[in-house]
């Protein structure tokens, strides 16, 4: 097979339609300037919002492949609700600053907690997935999970003064619900029971109502699974029905004491 023969091959099976891999760097860079506009004391953000319109230009000419939906005008909608999203974001950095000993500062959440940076990416994608912008929003959550090892899914309802500790390896899925004032330890799974793609638009994941603690590496799964209000779920624990408010689940592990002989 010549060279020819080979590139042509190559182009042949290119079948994926749009698939421009410059959209994903341009997401990532986007995603950064609109964190650092948030909470950057010395970026002007005024000019910044400016170049964040010609950022968003330039993935609305790469990602909105509907020619119905004019995704161009999602910006002045989604830069009216930026007050609000920060609003909430300060109250999640006070909720870690407030629940976990081990902060100095609450400079030092906005600077060095993954969990908050991987909650901040989720609500600013949140938005953009609530509005039917394509893509852009699943990209940049997968952005904050590469960094962070928390996967949150931009369609995930998430209320305020939400604490992540720790973050890595916590999957919070597509259509869970999680109320205020709740707080998740590191390997937490909030998912489904089982995957079939005619599940699409059913509701596949829990729900945690509001002051619910869930420690860490807890599996709680199911659509219909709802862990009630001030409930505390213990480390390890498998769910897969609704605990009643006021509970708390434990796992018990079973203990061997090994005999050693002489």
């Amino acid at each position: 097979m010549n060279k020819e023969e080979i590139i042509h091959q190559i182009e042949n099976q290119k079948k994926v339609p749009h698939l421009k891999f410059r959209l994903k760097t341009s997401t990532e860079n986007f995603t950064n300037k609109l964190f650092h506009t948030l909470f950057d004391a010395e970026i002007p953000v005024e000019k910044n919002l400016e170049e964040l319109e010609k950022d968003f230009e330039t993935l609305v000419d790469l990602a909105c492949w509907d020619l119905e939906k004019p995704c161009i005008k999602l910006w002045d909608n989604y830069v009216a609700k930026l007050p609000e999203l920060l609003y909430k974001l300060n109250k999640d950095a006070e909720a870690i600053f407030t629940n976990d000993p081990a902060s100095n500062s609450i400079e030092e959440v906005y600077l060095s907690y993954p969990g908050f940076f991987a909650v901040a990416i989720y609500r600013f994608a949140h938005e953009f997935h609530e509005a039917g912008f394509p893509l852009v929003p699943r990209m940049m959550t997968e952005y904050a999970h590469r960094l962070t090892g928390v996967d949150i899914h931009p369609g995930a309802t998430i209320g305020t003064s939400f604490f992540i500790d720790h973050a890595t390896g916590i999957v919070i899925g597509e259509t869970a619900i999680i109320k205020n004032n709740v707080k998740i330890y590191q390997g937490v799974t909030l998912g489904a029971l089982y995957v079939e793609k005619n599940l699409k638009n059913v509701k596949r994941h829990p729900t945690v109502e509001n002051n619910v603690t869930i420690y860490a590496n807890a599996t709680i799964l199911g659509g219909n699974t709802i862990v009630g209000k001030n409930s505390i779920i213990g480390g390890n624990v498998w769910i897969t029905s609704s605990i009643p408010e006021n509970s708390l689940v434990t796992h018990s592990p079973e203990i061997k004491i090994r005999q050693n002989y002489e």
